[in-house]
């Protein structure tokens, strides 16, 4: 077992009571490094920019009253960080505010919880931590509303998937005369923990602007290969990223975005684009104020 699956078990794969109050030792901080060697991304160079937003969907406290408080909690922090957060230690962590008092007021108790966990996370993981409470009243933004589903593309009763590992040899390019904007939407992904190899499934979106043209065939297949592959949200973005990376001409626009749906009341999404790659539509999924969503399973 490596240092991350060995982190990764602190609370993962097992019974855990976590805590009635507030307790952030729960949390465990997984380096990112391990998987990107994999893959030859330079920490100190990434090709990439990015974050890595989490929604959880049933943070609640209570107030000095004993008054429940339950809101949508937005996160986000850049994937330049060291650290990412597991998944099952921070809903164990959310949860140990439950029962917990905070403040004389809605308001108040708001306010300290957003506090705590900023300063919590962002000392957990080395890194800035914003975090923000969404209102029941705030309007739903749709992204990516511009993307094709890449099945448009292939012929679905022709088209043969036989590979479930990761398999980049799947992926190749032509050629073309002008750079072309392509905007891809792959509605099937799905990866598994890599510790308990519980399934975890998303919707894939990809940006690229280049010379060079992938067949949408050979994306599906690709794509589909994550189906039996066991690793944390935020790598297979970046391994999906990389790869096609390695396929483009240098200077070339690429953006990823894997939103993933909710598991135990959480989810992840992470995105990674090039520097000179700017999407309206990533800046409303990272701002945190917002509630932006890509299709009907987040």
């Amino acid at each position: 077992m490596n240092r991350t699956d060995e982190l990764a078990s602190t609370h993962l794969g097992k019974k855990s009571e976590g805590s009635d109050n507030y307790n952030p030792s729960l949390l465990v901080a997984i380096p990112r490094c391990e998987n990107r060697k994999q893959y030859n991304i330079d920490e100190n160079n990434l090709p990439f920019k990015g974050f890595d937003i989490w929604h959880a969907y049933e943070f609640s406290a209570l107030t000095q009253n004993g008054l429940p408080v339950t809101r949508l909690l937005k996160l986000k922090y850049s994937c330049s960080s060291k650290f990412l957060v597991e998944s099952k230690s921070l809903k164990l962590y959310l949860n140990s505010y439950n029962m917990t008092r905070f403040g004389a007021s809605i308001s108040e108790c708001l306010e300290i919880c957003k506090n705590k966990i900023e300063k919590d996370l962002s000392e957990k993981l080395e890194t800035d931590v914003n975090a923000n409470f969404i209102e029941n009243n705030t309007e739903r933004i749709k992204i990516f509303s511009n993307f094709r589903n890449i099945m448009d593309f292939v012929d679905e009763k022709t088209l043969s998937v036989e590979k479930f590992k990761e398999a980049p040899e799947l992926l190749s390019t032509e050629n073309s005369r002008n750079a072309k904007s392509y905007y891809l939407m792959f509605d099937s992904l799905r990866s598994n923990c890599r510790v308990t190899h519980q399934p975890d499934f998303g919707d894939l979106f990809l940006y690229y602007k280049s010379k060079k043209h992938i067949p949408e065939d050979r994306l599906v297949k690709y794509l589909s290969s994550f189906r039996s592959e066991f690793h944390f949200h935020e790598e297979c973005c970046e391994m999906i990223y990389k790869r096609i990376f390695d396929l483009l001409n240098s200077g070339d626009e690429l953006c990823v975005c894997a939103l993933y749906t909710r598991r135990g009341g959480i989810d992840i999404c992470p995105v990674r684009m090039s520097e000179n790659c700017f999407m309206e539509d990533v800046l409303k999924l990272t701002d945190i104020k917002e509630f932006a969503r890509g299709s009907i399973k987040q």
